[in-house]
Order: C-alpha cells, then structure tokens, then sequence
C-alpha cells in the first residue's frame, strides 16, 4: 500500500476505538496552517520524518517518535521525504482541520 500510494497527503482509517479512530497516513510536502478547536491529534511517526510547525516553534518527529497536539493549537504538519505515520483522534476531527 505505502510503495502504491501516488498522493502526496492520504490518510485511511484503519480501526475505531471507543470514541477515537487510528488512522494511517501517507505523506510528502507541506499540509496547511490548521487546527482542531474541540480535539486533541497524536501523530506517530512509523518510517521518514515529520515536522509539525507550531506558531512558537517546530517538532520534529522521527520514526518510533510520536507528539500529542492540544485542541486549539496551529499547527502544519510537513514531511521532507514520504512518511508513513499512525494519528489517533476522535471520530469527529475533520482531518483537513476547522
């Protein structure tokens, strides 16, 4: 699935747990400035490197490492090379962001 995937931004949900969803994504390049006004977002990264861009500062994530964004907080994820990663949020989150 990952060496198929063309998209430069692809997410797929892969379980629901409780009130949340486990979802996988596939991506290269920069997402927009956004954020989620009622829910926290926990990014972890499987393989590559993601960089979460906040107003303050930037984190970067490397494989085996993961990061929990508080509700209301902007952020733009980015990802230099293709990254595969896990996000868990809740059902509600609309993954292009409020």
């Amino acid at each position: 699935m990952v060496a198929e995937c063309t998209h430069k931004w692809f997410n797929q949900t892969l379980t629901k747990v409780n009130d949340s969803v486990v979802r996988l994504g596939i991506v290269e390049g920069e997402y927009h400035w956004h954020k989620h006004d009622n829910d926290d977002e926990f990014f972890f990264v499987l393989s590559g490197q993601l960089l979460i861009d906040l107003e303050d500062q930037t984190i970067e994530l490397n494989p085996q490492q993961g990061v929990t964004i508080p509700k209301g907080v902007m952020h733009r994820p980015r990802a230099p090379i293709k990254t595969v990663m896990l996000m868990m949020e809740t059902s509600e989150i609309e993954p292009t962001g409020d």
